[in-house]
């Protein structure tokens, strides 16, 4: 008789599905507009995408360089040095991944050993945890507070100690929208300065950011060009998320532990989409100015329209992202559930689906009552979105409530 099976790898056992796949099947089910996951429901810019088309009949669809055709290298480190001063070696210091997912693993794999401890920093983007404990590593959490997501000096300075080898954090950040001030950066870069550690940026929404908020890479700080790991994305700097390349800036000091992971994990990339990338990231500069001006005036339609039906509107300096307190809302009606059930009810009565913030907590303390918008969506996608939720506070009695907001 053959002994059962043993157990599988009970992390991974542990880990639920994506609150992205939950909520978008959920979507789909129930005929709703899906404003939870955060791709846009348009066409990225057509010479980039006529780009990657015309590359696929170029015969050149072997396999490229393992760290990245040399076009999209060279464009990735000129686009460092035109909008952050970084001057960056195009041979050794840029690595192309498959999606800003495998970037952030690979950039972990390239400097955490087991046993090393990761700060990481809530909210946080739901692939962050699992892969540093793959990884064998300790997360320390240190937790932003809404509705500012000022950074707490203090708790982050306890989080790092002598067994600290990288911190992991997102700016402009997903699902909050903040953009990291100057000095929350120049305090992290001393802490990393002192505790001899490395940083791992999300950087993924680099070009999404308003209200005149710049994005200041760490990497441009005095003594982090060594320690820092910078990753960006086509796929939300062209609107183009399923093509998933990604790139890594970093040190050439870094570059070899990088490129062995990324080996080790995907070896590259489509050819003919790094090469329409590439002619994307050449863009001129009005490209990428527009780029942030159109999601600003979506943010600020979906923003408006949200908060004359209630809700509380939480300030969105960059990404795709609203955050919103949805107690005003439900309170009339004596609805007491959590963040997971509103989002339920929202898909199935409104027919408008939203992301339950707790899916961005490792902890079960996180506060409940925020819903996370989406707002890369078509203008006409938004109105009517909005529209579904009026019609859905209006008939469970808000309409006093909306009348009062607008």
């Amino acid at each position: 008789m053959q002994p059962p099976l043993r157990d599988q790898n009970s992390l991974l056992s542990a880990t639920g599905t994506t609150i992205f796949t939950v909520m978008s099947a959920l979507a789909l089910e129930h005929g709703a507009i899906n404003l939870g996951q955060g791709f846009p429901d348009y066409e990225g810019p057509e010479d980039v995408i006529d780009a990657a088309a015309a590359a696929l009949k170029d015969g050149r669809n072997q396999y490229p360089p393992l760290t990245g055709v040399p076009e999209l290298r060279q464009a990735v480190a000129a686009h460092n040095a035109r909008f952050y001063g970084l001057e960056i070696d195009p041979n050794a210091e840029v690595v192309v991944t498959s999606g800003a997912t495998e970037a952030i693993t690979a950039c972990l794999m390239a400097v955490l050993n087991p046993g090393d401890e990761c700060v990481l920093i809530e909210p946080l983007y739901d692939t962050y945890l699992p892969v540093v404990k793959l990884l064998g590593a300790v997360p320390k959490l240190v937790r932003l507070s809404p509705p500012k997501w000022e950074l707490p000096r203090a708790e982050l300075a306890a989080a790092f100690g002598p067994k600290t080898k990288a911190i992991l954090f997102n700016t402009p950040m997903n699902p909050t929208g903040k953009v990291f001030t100057a000095a929350e950066l120049a305090f992290i870069a001393d802490l990393i300065a002192k505790h001899g550690c490395y940083a791992v940026c999300d950087e993924v929404y680099e070009h999404l950011t308003f209200d005149g908020w710049k994005h200041i890479p760490l990497m441009t700080l005095p003594g982090m060009r060594e320690r820092c790991m910078r990753i960006g994305s086509a796929g939300k700097t062209f609107s183009l998320t399923g093509w998933k390349v990604g790139y890594i800036t970093c040190d050439r000091s870094l570059f070899g532990n990088v490129a062995k992971a990324h080996q080790n994990l995907t070896f590259t990339t489509a050819p003919n989409l790094q090469r329409g990338v590439a002619v994307g990231l050449a863009k001129p500069d009005d490209y990428f100015a527009s780029l942030s001006a159109s999601l600003e005036a979506k943010r600020d339609r979906l923003a408006k329209g949200l908060a004359e039906l209630g809700f509380g509107v939480l300030p969105t300096q960059g990404s795709y992202f609203i955050t919103t307190d949805f107690r005003p809302v439900v309170a009339p009606w004596g609805f007491n559930g959590d963040d997971v059930a509103f989002c339920r009810t929202l898909t199935e009565e409104a027919k408008v689906t939203a992301i339950p913030v707790t899916a961005f907590y490792a902890s079960e303390d996180a506060p409940s009552h925020y819903a996370r918008f989406a707002f890369c969506k078509g203008d006409a996608v938004l109105d009517e979105a909005l529209a579904r939720m009026r019609r859905w506070v209006d008939s469970r009695g808000g309409r006093q409530l909306t009348a009062q907001a607008g």
